[in-house]
């Protein structure tokens, strides 16, 4: 892979709770199930939560875009996400 085909930014927002993390490890698992890279990041700053206007967390932001806010997606959703923002998609 080309390092300019990294182009998928994830963030995980959220404090650090259990839904928190499960979010993040659904991110992870949906990316290895469909072998791309994504520069994923669990932010834990509130103000990056206002930021992109995100009230209830955990939240998913793909490529800048909110996707899900208050919740965990299934893992099928989230990877129906990724492969719209993918690179090449």
């Amino acid at each position: 892979m080309r390092y300019k085909e990294f182009m998928l930014t994830i963030r995980i927002l959220g404090t650090g709770c259990a839904s928190c993390d499960q979010l993040h490890q659904e991110v992870i698992n949906a990316l290895a199930d469909l072998n791309i890279a994504a520069d994923v990041r669990h932010e834990r700053n509130p103000a990056e939560f206002y930021r992109f206007g995100v009230a209830a967390t955990p939240a998913l932001v793909i490529n800048g875009e909110v996707k899900a806010a208050g919740r965990v997606p299934a893992r099928s959703e989230i990877k129906g996400w990724i492969k719209t923002a993918a690179p090449g998609s």
